[in-house]
């Protein structure tokens, strides 16, 4: 089962969480592989912060990219999982592409879907979107609670 509409950890039910507003700068990915370096292995997740840094590298990209304005990524853990979300203000729906060989770019979301336990998008209300991924060897994010829509309206 999969997380619908942007479903988010409560912070009572997960051990760690951590945030970061994002601008639409490439520094940005930069700063959001720091900011998972920096937490995850004091979260006792140590083992996921290659394939975490990886997801968010994608996400961020592609949001510095096409969203075109600021965006916010968040991030849960128990020590056992991660759960991440990246929202973007922007409306293009993500989407994975065929990459040829000598292709530079188009991957993205080849490396997510292949790193991730499970991954998707939801469309808030109030408008943008959250590409979701979680880590950690569940198919459903420990904790989850909230809907991420309620969180970032």
């Amino acid at each position: 089962m999969s997380p619908q509409n942007g479903l988010l950890m409560a912070r009572s039910d997960v051990a760690r969480t951590a945030e970061g507003l994002l601008a639409a700068a490439p520094a940005s990915v930069r700063e959001a592989r720091s900011l998972v370096r920096r937490e995850l292995p004091g979260w006792g997740a140590e083992d996921l912060v290659d394939d975490c840094v990886l997801i968010v590298s994608e996400l961020v990209t592609n949001a510095v990219r096409h969203g075109g304005a600021a965006c916010v990524l968040r991030l849960g853990g128990d020590g056992v999982q991660v759960y991440g979300e990246l929202f973007d203000p922007g409306r293009g729906a993500p989407r994975m592409r065929e990459a040829g060989m000598d292709a530079t770019g188009g991957r993205g979301l080849q490396i997510v879907d292949a790193l991730a336990d499970d991954w998707g998008v939801s469309w808030p209300e109030s408008g943008g979107k959250i590409v979701w991924f979680v880590l950690g060897g569940r198919s459903v994010p420990y904790g989850v609670s909230q809907h991420a829509s309620d969180a970032f309206a």
